[in-house]
């Protein structure tokens, strides 16, 4: 796609899920990719060597470079580092990928607060110290940017036994659409994806029960689960310069789920 060969793009949360099928599209594309991981290294450098073989194959001199780097982004020096990290290996931070997200299921009267505090704080505490950052760097250095952000479709539909994870993905398509008002005269263009039932490490609770899954699909327009892949596409476009007049839109990748598939037959008037 154009416009995507040689910037760099810093994806948080990219050792497995729809943040590394991100990182392997993008080092397709061209981009140096800083792959960020909070435990498994053994995951990110999988993903490392997915992403460089997909960019390269056997090549012996590559154009697409890729860094490492741990952090959690529920913290902010770790954030702080991750930033300048990736600009000190490849000098610039053209793109970031706002990936990194966690849930856990209780009735919501039963959250505990340090449960309710740690989501938010990696969902969407974490996504706008990222932005901010990405922001101050594109701003001193007078360069146009992308800023992607991985939501859900529970950013509009609300999910029962997960409220701090429903209200995280709400919070984070309004951060998209400020962010995307305050800096479009900047050149700093901001949106989201919000993926819908998607096959991935995160819902193993139904991707791995064929039963399970056939609930799930049966409320999808489609009938069927979306790919990391999928997600990762569509990522790819908008931090491409296809989408060079696009800023603070979510795009629902669901299978048609946000289209109320109750409604598919007419039972009122």
């Amino acid at each position: 796609m154009k416009g995507l060969q040689g910037k760099t793009a810093l994806i948080t949360g990219a050792s497995s899920g729809i943040g590394q099928a991100i990182a392997i599209r993008l080092a397709q594309e061209g981009c140096n990719v800083a792959i960020n991981y909070r435990k498994s290294a053994q995951e990110a450098e999988d993903t490392e060597a997915m992403a460089l073989q997909t960019a390269c194959g056997q090549a012996a001199n590559c154009a697409v470079k890729t860094l490492l780097i741990q952090g959690d982004v529920s913290k902010e020096a770790d954030i702080l580092r991750m930033v300048n990290e990736t600009i000190e290996k490849f000098g610039s931070l053209d793109i970031l990928i706002n990936n990194a997200g966690i849930q856990t299921e209780s009735a919501s009267h039963e959250v505990p607060t340090e449960e309710f505090d740690r989501i938010l704080a990696v969902n969407l505490r974490g996504a706008y110290l990222c932005a901010r950052e990405t922001i101050k760097h594109l701003l001193a250095q007078q360069r146009s940017g992308v800023i992607i952000n991985i939501s859900s479709v529970h950013e509009v539909i609300p999910r029962p036994m997960y409220i701090s994870y429903s209200i995280s993905k709400g919070g984070m398509g309004n951060l998209t659409k400020t962010l995307a008002l305050e800096y479009a005269n900047r050149g700093i263009r901001v949106n989201a994806i919000a993926p819908g039932a998607t096959i991935t490490p995160i819902n193993e609770s139904w991707t791995e029960d064929p039963k399970q899954q056939a609930i799930v699909e049966s409320h999808i327009p489609m009938g069927r689960a979306g790919t990391s892949e999928e997600m990762a596409a569509a990522v790819a476009f908008l931090a491409s310069d296809e989408a060079a007049y696009i800023t603070g839109q979510t795009l629902y990748i669901d299978g048609g789920l946000t289209l109320y598939a109750d409604f598919r037959e007419a039972w009122s008037a």
